[in-house]
């Protein structure tokens, strides 16, 4: 069956926001939005991840190291290393793990 989901679109950047866009045995894929200087507290990954930044402009804070990513970058962090994550403007990005 074929579904059209507007749920990325419709996510409001209020605050942080996550919510699961797909959840299977094999994959996730998490859709995140955050307001312009709201964090994504510190947390780990029970897997590799791979983020893809849709919009905005986000300060991802990995191993006492900065990375700033902007809309349609992309960026692979390893599991279970602490991180957080701080919105410089009004952005969302995907999570795939």
């Amino acid at each position: 069956m074929y579904i059209i989901n507007d749920k990325i679109k419709e996510q409001e950047t209020k605050g942080l926001q996550v919510s699961a866009l797909v959840k299977t045995d094999t994959l996730e894929i998490l859709t995140i939005s955050l307001e312009k200087d709201a964090t994504f507290p510190e947390h780990t990954s029970p897997k590799d991840a791979q983020l893809i930044v849709l919009e905005g402009d986000i300060d991802f804070h990995i191993n006492q190291k900065k990375f700033e990513l902007t809309t349609h970058q992309h960026f692979n962090f390893p599991a279970d290393e602490k991180h957080w994550v701080k919105a410089n403007k009004n952005s969302k990005f995907l999570i795939v793990r």
